[in-house]
């Protein structure tokens, strides 16, 4: 009878110590976004949260949850991880301004076939950066060492985040007919139609270290690669000001299918698309790809990454609120009787 030798659970590809190791080096990231109410440190079963210690008095809790994409493969082939993390805040807290919710913590999962260290540190430390630059406090999450499910160095990321608003606060509340349609400048694709921004890339020969056709300062990866906007705090301000009617996040399906969701039966929007000032990633895709202004309209943000619905006498308070907060503004048009949105003007 030949002897087998007893395995271990390294032996399979699972370092727990790697893990314990990342709990560590994450901790000081997680603990600069601690805020009113965090009642815990990492490392526990479950995080804790005090709502009442956030200074909620009757509170309703919205949670949302999202990924990056295949916009991770473009970071994974470059090993240009750092931006990631704050994609992936921000396409689940820029959801739950859009429900009149204040972010209050976030989760976020991690999985990969070989934990690599300083490259999951990297990932996490942009969770973080999301997380402080939402006022969104990161209280735990779960890192996945799976081999046989993900090769070399790939990994995916999932998002958790929870929100909070008084009783009676939801949005959209109160949108009519008449209302302004405020457009806040996105920073370029954001995490959304990656699939097809790839075909496109695939189709034109370049190379993700290939000088930027738009922008010949950085690589093309590089540009690609720049991370989601954050909306929370201009949106937050603006909600607190009695200034917005209903928000939309412009992600999959663009502004054909995104703005549509913050408005109630029976209305829509115009939209003068003369008055967007994309970035030049949107034309070169346009131009690379050959997509016609449809196709655009419904797969990207096309340069405005939420919408703010505002009443007219309430328009330059919101603007306000936006500007203070980084936001470039633009009046894009009204809400109207009807359905759907109509386009006059044309994408630049």
């Amino acid at each position: 009878m030949t002897d087998k030798l007893g395995l271990t659970y390294a032996d399979a590809g699972v370092d727990i110590d790697a893990g314990n190791t990342l709990v560590e080096r994450i901790k000081p990231a997680a603990k600069r976004t601690s805020r009113p109410g965090v009642m815990a440190g990492l490392g526990g079963f479950g995080a804790l949260f005090d709502l009442k210690g956030a200074g909620y008095s009757d509170p309703i809790l919205v949670a949302a949850t999202d990924g990056v994409g295949t916009k991770l493969r473009i970071a994974i082939d470059t090993g240009n991880v750092d931006g990631v993390g704050i994609d992936l805040v921000a396409m689940c807290v820029n959801d739950l301004v859009c429900q009149g919710a204040e972010p209050l913590f976030f989760l976020d999962y991690f999985a990969t076939g070989k934990l690599e260290l300083d490259s999951a540190t990297r990932i996490i430390n942009g969770i973080a950066a999301g997380c402080e630059a939402s006022g969104c406090a990161l209280i735990g999450g779960e890192t996945a060492e799976m081999p046989g499910m993900y090769d070399g160095g790939d990994f995916d990321l999932a998002g958790f985040a929870v929100g909070a608003m008084e009783r009676g606060a939801d949005l959209p509340a109160g949108v009519g007919a008449g209302d302004v349609l405020l457009g806040l400048a996105s920073d370029g694709v954001h995490s959304n139609g990656y699939s097809l921004v790839r075909r496109i890339v695939a189709r034109s020969g370049l190379a993700w270290d290939d000088a930027c056709p738009w922008d010949a300062e950085q690589t093309l990866g590089a540009a690609l690669l720049t991370p989601t906007r954050l909306y929370v705090k201009g949106a937050v301000a603006a909600i607190k000001a009695g200034a917005v009617h209903g928000l939309a996040h412009i992600t999959g399906g663009g502004l054909t299918e995104n703005l549509p969701r913050a408005l109630p039966e029976g209305l829509g929007a115009e939209i003068d698309l003369s008055r967007i000032s994309a970035s030049p990633v949107f034309g070169w895709l346009a131009q690379e790809g050959g997509l016609d202004e449809a196709e655009m309209l419904k797969t990207f943000n096309c340069g405005v990454g939420m919408i703010a619905i505002v009443p007219a006498d309430r328009a330059a308070d919101a603007r306000a609120a936006f500007e203070a907060a980084g936001h470039a503004v633009t009046e894009l048009g009204h809400v109207v009787e009807g359905t759907g949105v109509a386009y006059s003007g044309a994408l630049a």
